[in-house]
Order: C-alpha cells, then sequence, then structure tokens
C-alpha cells in the first residue's frame, strides 16, 4: 500500500495532474510492485502566495508525499525516489531539482483499509522488498 500526496502551484499542477499520476504510479509498480489498479492519489494545487518556494526551485516546484506500509529496504525506497525523479524529468520535463519527497512508513497494522486492520489484509504483492 502507498498512499501519494501531490502539492504544487495550481497552474503547473492542474493542466498535468493525468501525467503526474501516470509517473507516480508507474514510479510505484516499478518500485514497490504495486498492481496496475491500486492508484491512491491525492492532489492539492495551491495558489502561488499559500506555497512559499525556495529561491533555487522554480514555478515547477512538487512536494510529494508518500504514506506507505513500513517494510521495504532501504534500497526499495531509494528504487522510488529515483523512479519518480527519472520519470518527472523524461515524460513531464519536471527537474529533480524542483521535487521534493518525503515517504512516512506506518506499521501496518495502524491502516484500515476495506474493513479491515491492514496487517490482516491479503496482499497481491510483497511489501517486505
Amino acid at each position: 500500500m502507498a498512499q501519494f500526496k501531490i502539492f504544487g502551484l495550481d497552474r503547473a499542477l492542474i493542466p498535468r495532474r493525468e501525467a503526474l499520476s501516470d509517473a507516480l504510479h508507474g514510479a510505484a509498480m516499478a518500485a514497490l510492485g504495486l498492481p496496475e489498479t491500486k492508484r491512491f492519489h491525492r492532489f492539492f494545487p495551491m495558489q502561488r502566495e499559500n506555497l512559499i518556494i525556495p529561491a533555487d526551485r522554480g514555478e515547477d516546484y512538487t512536494i510529494i508525499e508518500v504514506s506507505l506500509f513500513a517494510g521495504r529496504t532501504r534500497e526499495t525506497k531509494t528504487l522510488l525516489m529515483g523512479e519518480i525523479f527519472r520519470r518527472f524529468e523524461t515524460e513531464l520535463g519536471i527537474a529533480p531539482g524542483d521535487v521534493e519527497i518525503t515517504l512516512t512508513e506506518t506499521p501496518r497494522e495502524n491502516w484500515g483499509i476495506r474493513g479491515l486492520p491492514g496487517d490482516e489484509l491479503d496482499l497481491p504483492y510483497r511489501v517486505e522488498r
């Protein structure tokens, strides 16, 4: 399981929402082994006055927060971040310097999904990888 929150300027985020979702999900499938049908993305387009952009970032500045089950290796998490950076640059033209990613891991038992605690779910993919 992985849920993505994507923050950015409304004028940069809204027109590319579908392409951003495709790039993120492609990265999640490649790095985390998520199924094609498991896409959990929430977009937060912000007006310029509500997003303070550091001086060394551009108008494409994008913040990605990923909540995921605990248990992935450092290598898997590094692969996920690398896939996001690469896909954003090649598929969307967003430079890696304009992307910030935070991964927050939570034990499966702390998730409630489809009426069950996350550690009781039968998943079609491995988390411990």
